[in-house]
């Protein structure tokens, strides 16, 4: 090997090396926004296997509004509670 070989050889295992640790920090970083994604990738597949509930349930937030439909759900888990028993 010549010194131009030797040069490239080196800047190759550089480059490789600097890659390797930006591909570590790129995952590190990536962490929270992973389970974030795979949160709302729940969401999206309960919606998707029951279409009518959701369908209900912003319909219901459309007409009602957010603080009603809450007081709702909070009497109604209350009572559920109760009857429960």
């Amino acid at each position: 090997m010549n010194k131009h070989e030797q040069g490239l050889a080196e800047r190759r295992r550089e480059l490789v090396e600097r890659s390797s640790a930006q591909r570590v920090a790129l995952a590190v970083a990536a962490k929270p926004l992973v389970r974030k994604s795979a949160a709302l990738d729940h969401v999206v597949a309960q919606v998707r296997r029951h279409p009518v509930v959701a369908s209900v349930a912003v319909g219901a937030l459309a007409l009602l509004g957010p603080r009603r439909l809450f007081d709702l759900a909070a009497r109604a888990a209350a009572l559920y509670a109760l009857l429960r028993r």
